[in-house]
């Protein structure tokens, strides 16, 4: 029995080294190298044990100094009640990253403020004001979660804890009011950000994957 639990132990250590296999780390846990505040107020973003940590007087865009295409996008975050962020893929350094780019919702949607005011594209994990994701899969306030964020070509999928709970093409979206105010869905190549609103969140274990 001994030698059957250390041999499946030893299947799930090579299963997950093989999974990360190719994502090298976007924060070295100490600075904000390779980082570039953009539109920043209040302290931005913080460097707090090992974490980047966007506090509830701070926010702004956080970009990668770095473009990227086609890449996977994974990451552990923390909400704190009614906490609204975002996860800015191939966005410009100009303009509002939702619409130049594209914004993946992090977002307390159970939080009772928004109740009745949000629509289902705004929910957490939805490409924001265009495409909604599936809910209730976040874990309760106080708990990492784990996501991650894949752009191939014209499809996103956004997984949760382990879920799906996005996988669309970008062409599925055919409102001539919502590609009017999205150009950015059109984008093929632009940086990764955290997008603050004026809320306390916090990130970790954040690395990122290209694909061809």
């Amino acid at each position: 029995m001994y030698k059957l639990i250390a041999a499946l132990a030893l299947t799930l250590q090579f299963v997950s080294g093989a999974d990360e296999a190719g994502f090298k780390p976007l924060f070295d846990g100490k600075t904000l190298n390779g980082w570039k505040l953009v539109g920043g107020h209040g302290p931005g973003y913080v460097v707090q044990d090992g974490k980047i940590v966007c506090p509830a007087d701070g926010g702004g865009n956080l970009f990668t100094e770095r473009e990227y295409a086609n890449f996977a996008f994974r990451f552990e975050f923390l909400l704190t009640a009614g906490a609204n962020n975002g996860v800015g893929i191939r966005a410009p350094f100009e303009g509002d990253a939702a619409y130049q780019g594209m914004e993946v919702q992090i977002l307390d949607d159970g939080d009772k403020m928004y109740k009745g005011q949000i629509r289902p594209e705004q929910y957490h994990g939805s490409v924001y004001d265009a495409i909604p994701a599936r809910t209730g899969f976040r874990k309760p306030l106080g708990e990492w979660n784990e996501e991650e964020i894949v752009a191939n070509g014209r499809r996103i999928k956004v997984t949760l804890n382990g879920v799906i709970i996005l996988d669309a093409d970008l062409d599925m979206v055919k409102e001539p009011a919502v590609l009017e105010h999205h150009p950015g869905l059109a984008r093929r190549s632009g940086h990764i950000g955290f997008l603050g609103h004026g809320s306390l969140v916090e990130f970790r274990n954040i690395r990122v994957k290209q694909l061809p």
